[in-house]
């Protein structure tokens, strides 16, 4: 069923009678038929993906998307471009599109979301398009997108194995983006910004209430939802986790803007006592004297997304969690009661206890989907039960560093959406704010930021002589990812030498009497290789595909140490900790760094190498031929290219017409060897014969993988 010509309007041409309110909730995907369903995923594709475009109205001019809103994050332009871009990169690498729409803009806006420690956030490395460009760009990915729904086979239920489920992660991301969005626009220097009719605030205000508690019961509770579930969700929502909650009382009401002042006046961000250690150097970085969204101009006000306003001080205050939680100190201090911020658990159990719903069809019951204008709303707006704002509102953060529940797996178009964060410094945030919605606006959403980060985010209180409990999430359990982190840093088995290490040495072998600049390890998986050849370069750069296989090798850098639960048999694991110094690397991490990448369309500044070493790459990249042609512009003069491979050539990795060898050319065998010499010939000389290097991969206690890789080393020609 296509959509009319109406409804595939370019984004320039959407009406703005398509306000706010309309914003359509996240679709069931195990009902109607299929038709209905295709529709109505059209619908929820175009409402999202429109509305997101039109929220950069404002923005005053180009100029605002190019100058950063904070300094940890990129300029707006980078996010109008990611959202379609990721549509592009999850639906190629489902194969649902042959091949990318603009390489250039999907290696510019594939990744760089996040403060993480990897990303590249230099200015002189980025060479951004015009805002038109992006514009264009959006347009296209719309209308493939479109097409591709009109077109793509529909079997229901849409599950985690359907090819539907990427078009639903594709607009529940952009979901994601359109709050974080928001945010960077509050963020952004007012000059930058102007209000929109259709993203107008809510105005509502008046007298701030006392606050109080209220007694929620004990009980037990079970979250986590089964993997048949109807609405989609993220990774970290799927398996279960229970508890036994004891009874806590929670603040009838959100911490307002009032109650907070009182925090401020008696002199709170000063008190050294109610700051954790971690909370104390954010404010002395920051300079913090009140919450960020604050401004004084002769009496306080409030900055809002685009505007300045009186300080509504009804509403609630929306602060980061170290501002939190030094209130709670504060307030503990202040009253000498057990206060402090509630676990995940209990927040769920005070849902239980206050009958919160999910958000259905019609306004919302709680400021959520923008249902109810683009701000926040007094706190004694929405009643659930005994309490207001349980849900919506803002986010409310609480004790709970995210983490896996029991049965937690990662889905393999999406490998790195929750597993960086399991590193016990993102605390979840609970129940939405007014611009949450789809998967965001459901109770099962489990989000997660830094505890320094702002969202429109704040918090209540409970009082509690149970100790908030903090779950264990530091130790790999991903079947692949602890089978490398074993391959790299582990034990060596029947005699063979580890391998990402043997590669270093050859590769350095190579190198002898040439200069040690700069080197780059393609396909660097957990990174052992680029520890081992900091020994004697002065930079390494480790690019891999694989963002969860980054983050390990992140991890070795900046904490010396990774840990991870070997699978020995069945159910049965064993716990390791491996770290660099134990393998006489650790003076060399600070010359070493990572960055997710495609090795088959690199960003421009990867450059101006002395090595590139490919090990055990090219029979798993879907252009190899691209890659082959394209790496000696990568490399200096005399500089060397060392590339491993067992030749293991599979269609469900690179399409056969991509392959360089391992077929019949012209009646006669054709080996990936001669598809070596045949693309690299023109830039390189072959340096001696190739060589076997064996190699042996770990599964469990009593099964184990041999291989051997055919090395070649490569000489660059000079221009």
């Amino acid at each position: 069923m296509t959509l009319s010509a109406t409804d595939r309007r370019a984004p320039s041409e959407s009406q703005e009678s398509l306000s706010m309110t309309s914003l359509r909730r996240t679709p069931k995907l195990d009902d109607g038929t299929p038709e209905e369903k295709r529709r109505e995923i059209a619908l929820y594709f175009t409402n999202t993906f429109d509305t997101y475009t039109r929220l950069f109205d404002c923005l005053a001019d180009d100029a605002g998307f190019y100058k950063k809103s904070i300094p940890l994050r990129h300029p707006l332009i980078f996010y109008l471009g990611h959202t379609a871009t990721f549509f592009v990169n999850k639906l190629t690498l489902a194969k649902l599109l042959p091949e990318r729409l603009d390489p250039r803009m999907e290696s510019t806006f594939a990744v760089g979301v996040d403060e993480m420690s990897w990303d590249d956030l230099n200015d002189d490395h980025y060479d951004w398009p015009t805002v038109a460009e992006v514009m264009d760009y959006r347009s296209k990915v719309r209308g493939k997108v479109l097409e591709l729904i009109d077109t793509l086979p529909m079997t229901l239920p849409i599950n985690w194995e359907s090819p539907w489920w990427p078009i639903v992660m594709g607009i529940e991301h952009e979901r994601i983006h359109l709050e974080t969005s928001s945010v960077l626009i509050r963020q952004h220097d007012l000059a930058r910004v102007r209000p929109q009719p259709q993203w107008a605030p809510n105005h509502e205000t008046g007298e701030a209430p006392e606050n109080e508690f209220i007694t929620v019961p004990g009980g037990d509770i079970r979250i986590g939802k089964p993997y048949d579930d109807a609405y989609y969700g993220w990774d970290n929502e799927y398996g279960e986790h229970t508890a036994s909650v004891e009874e806590f009382k929670a603040s009838q009401f959100l911490v307002s803007n009032q109650e907070f002042l009182e925090f401020v006046e008696d002199g709170g961000y000063q008190q050294e006592a109610c700051w954790s250690d971690e909370g104390r150097a954010w404010r002395q970085f920051a300079g913090a004297k009140h919450p960020t969204f604050w401004r004084w101009h002769n009496g306080w006000q409030l900055r809002l997304m685009t505007e300045e306003v009186d300080m509504p001080w009804d509403w609630p205050v929306e602060v980061n969690f170290h501002e939190a939680k030094a209130f709670c100190e504060w307030k503990r201090e202040q009253t000498g009661q057990p206060i402090r911020l509630p676990t995940e658990d209990e927040w769920h159990r005070l849902c239980a206890a206050a009958g919160v719903k999910e958000v259905g069809e019609g306004p919302a019951h709680g400021n959520l989907h923008l249902d109810h204008g683009a701000s926040s709303c007094p706190v004694t707006r929405f009643r659930h039960g005994k309490w207001f704002d349980v849900v919506g509102n803002v986010w409310q953060w609480v004790e709970t560093p995210t983490y896996p529940f029991d049965g937690f797996k990662v889905h393999p178009l999406y490998d790195d959406f929750t597993t960086p964060t399991f590193d016990g410094q993102h605390n979840l945030i609970k129940g939405g704010s007014w611009i949450s919605s789809g998967n965001e606006a459901r109770l099962a959403a489990r989000y997660a930021f830094r505890r320094h980060f702002f969202q429109h985010a704040g918090f209540r209180y409970i009082s509690s002589d149970a100790e908030a409990s903090q779950p264990n999430a530091y130790y790999e359990s991903d079947r692949l990812l602890t089978e490398y982190a074993e391959f790299h840093f582990g034990d060596t088995w029947y005699g063979v030498a580890n391998f990402p290490k043997a590669m270093a040495d050859l590769a350095l072998q190579a190198m002898h009497g040439k200069p040690t600049g700069k080197a780059l390890d393609l396909g660097c998986a957990c990174g052992r290789s680029s520890f081992e050849l900091a020994r004697q370069f002065d930079k390494v750069d480790g690019i891999d595909f694989s963002a969860n296989f980054i983050r390990l090798g992140v991890e070795m850098a900046e904490q010396g140490s990774i840990r991870y639960a070997l699978a020995e048999e069945g159910e049965l694991v064993s716990y390791h900790t491996r770290t660099l110094d134990g393998l006489g690397l650790a003076e060399y991490a600070d010359k070493v760094s990572f960055q997710q990448g495609d090795a088959c369309n690199l960003k421009p500044q990867l450059t101006g190498y002395d090595l590139v070493l490919a090990a055990n790459l090219i029979d798993r990249l879907y252009k190899p031929r691209r890659f082959l042609d394209s790496i000696h512009e990568r490399i200096n003069d005399g500089g060397i290219l060392v590339i491993a491979s067992p030749y293991t050539w599979l269609e469900e990795h690179t399409p056969k017409e991509e392959w360089i060898g391992g077929f019949k050319k012209d009646g006669e065998n054709h080996t990936t060897l001669d598809g070596l010499k045949e693309h690299l010939g023109g830039h390189f000389r072959l340096v001696g014969a190739p060589q076997k290097v064996p190699f042996v991969i770990r599964e469990t206690q009593h099964k184990f993988q041999h291989t051997l890789s055919e090395v070649t080393i490569w000489e660059r020609l000079p221009r």
